[in-house]
């Protein structure tokens, strides 16, 4: 008559290495593909991607424009244009990579891989920074940083 109170326990599984690289692998692979597509298809030559709504609307350049460019240049080994076409797209892709290695990283050993939990103000800095981005590269004296 005597069963268990709580939830019995077995053995605590640890996943294997395997296991524990599929999601940054897989995170890897996605971000080669689309660089692949991207540096086999020139965003160069007009018609091959749709052209950006907000350019196309009000003639001014979202955070975003020429990030596509951006890419096609990082596919092809050039980092000098790569920035030249957006600057912040560069800054993602290398605080992306940080990003994933120490996560491979973390995964590779066994630790846990739980990221960075941003609060509120990292949101609000980024939304800043995106703003200001998108502001200085739409005036004269920002050209240099307009696609």
């Amino acid at each position: 008559m005597s069963e268990p109170v709580g939830p019995v326990s077995g053995p605590v599984s640890v996943p294997g290495p395997v296991r524990r690289l599929r999601a940054p692998l897989g995170t890897l692979a996605a971000v080669v593909a689309a660089f692949a597509y991207v540096g086999a298809v020139d965003p160069n030559e007009p018609g091959h991607y749709p052209v950006c709504p907000l350019l196309d609307l009000t003639g001014l350049y979202c955070p975003a424009c020429g990030g596509l460019r951006s890419a096609y240049a990082v596919a092809h080994g050039d980092p000098v244009t790569a920035a030249g076409a957006n600057l912040l797209a560069v800054v993602g892709y290398v605080a992306f990579a940080l990003f994933w290695a120490a996560w491979t990283v973390r995964a590779a050993r066994g630790r846990p891989t739980a990221g960075p939990r941003p609060r509120a103000v990292h949101w609000w800095a980024l939304g800043g920074l995106l703003l200001a981005f998108t502001v200085v590269r739409n005036l004269p004296f920002g050209a240099g940083l307009s696609p």
